[in-house]
């Protein structure tokens, strides 16, 4: 449950056969999140401190996985270390993995008030945009874009702003991802490019408001798909106020627009990039950085369209999640 005033601390020591890496006895203490569904909905970092552990598969590899993460406070921040495995199994026969997934070891901090600012903040390829309550990080820009590279890689921060990016949530691109809209960078790093399909009810109907499922870099909490709209009383999924732009695509600047052929499945704004797409104010629930504020606090949600979680920052981002773009740079099926 991931709920500060129920945490039921567990001391045990399991025997875990092939950790990955390779055999041998741990000692964990915390709670156990395996297949958790969290419940809590506050915006506050410190409710959620503590030590948790999960026991997962590797399921084309056949190996068990331990997740470990702790989540403390220091000073005015909140810090998250964890060894990137996830709370659910992973790698199924959806996958088309290029690297093997590794344990890791990462600590990001971020603000435990967060303020909004009166810009946005861009994304960056060389910044991960969120650390989950599982452990594993949300790098939702992939480094591959038409024309750059073998467009598979290549296509780094000084190509930000190059509208033909492809969308790795995209049902027009293959990033050989597993049923948990993830797969694996070179490091061995097991990473989100959307909606983890875990965690949360993806059903809104019947249901209650998502939970907090992670923290963006700026310190602002990212919830699941749904909400309780204000006027209706309804739980619904909060909507994306980006549009599909209609028509073939056009040159953008010194970008030219993308040909039929190799990777690239139409000349139309379909959303296979990520410039395909526009914002329009108030088209749906969110605003431009895909959140909102809701009884007083201010989340990213995820949706079922683009951005997926978020497009920009509201608030200030840690540097504790900056990284080399290399990092991303990682073989995707075409």
């Amino acid at each position: 449950m991931i709920k500060s005033d129920i945490y039921t601390y567990l001391a045990l020591s399991v025997f875990l056969v092939g950790c990955g890496n390779d055999d041998e006895d741990k000692t964990l203490s915390g709670e156990d999140i395996t297949n958790r569904f969290f419940e809590n909905l506050s915006g506050d970092c410190q409710q959620y401190i503590g030590s948790f552990f999960s026991s997962v598969n590797d399921i084309k590899r056949s190996l068990l996985f331990t997740g470990q993460i702790t989540i403390s406070s220091s000073g005015d921040q909140c810090v998250i270390q964890s060894n990137s495995i996830p709370n659910h199994d992973f790698n199924d026969n959806t996958a088309a993995f290029a690297n093997v997934v590794q344990e890791q070891g990462v600590n990001y901090s971020f603000s435990a008030s967060p303020a909004i600012q009166g810009s946005s903040t861009a994304l960056s390829i060389e910044m991960s945009e969120a650390i989950l309550l599982n452990g594993v990080k949300l790098d939702l820009l992939a480094a591959a874009c038409y024309g750059v590279g073998n467009e598979k890689t290549g296509c780094g921060q000084s190509q930000i702003n190059n509208p033909w990016r492809y969308d790795p949530m995209s049902p027009l691109n293959s990033f050989g991802t597993d049923k948990h809209n993830a797969h694996v960078q070179p490091s061995g790093a097991y990473h989100y490019h959307g909606n983890p399909m875990a965690m949360f009810n993806q059903d809104c109907v019947g249901k209650q408001a998502s939970p907090v499922i992670g923290f963006a870099a700026d310190g602002f909490p990212i919830y699941g798909s749904c909400f309780t709209d204000g006027t209706t009383g309804v739980v619904r999924k909060a909507t994306s106020s980006y549009e599909l732009k209609v028509g073939p695509r056009l040159d953008d600047g010194a970008y030219t627009a993308p040909t039929v052929g190799g990777n690239v499945v139409s000349t139309n704004y379909d959303g296979q990039f990520r410039g395909d797409w526009q914002y329009t104010v108030a088209l749906g629930d969110l605003d431009e950085c895909n959140g909102m504020t809701l009884n007083g606090q201010y989340g990213y949600y995820i949706t079922d369209t683009f951005p997926w979680v978020m497009n920009c920052f509201k608030g200030t981002p840690n540097s504790s999640f900056g990284r080399m773009s290399a990092a991303r740079s990682h073989s995707h099926e075409p």
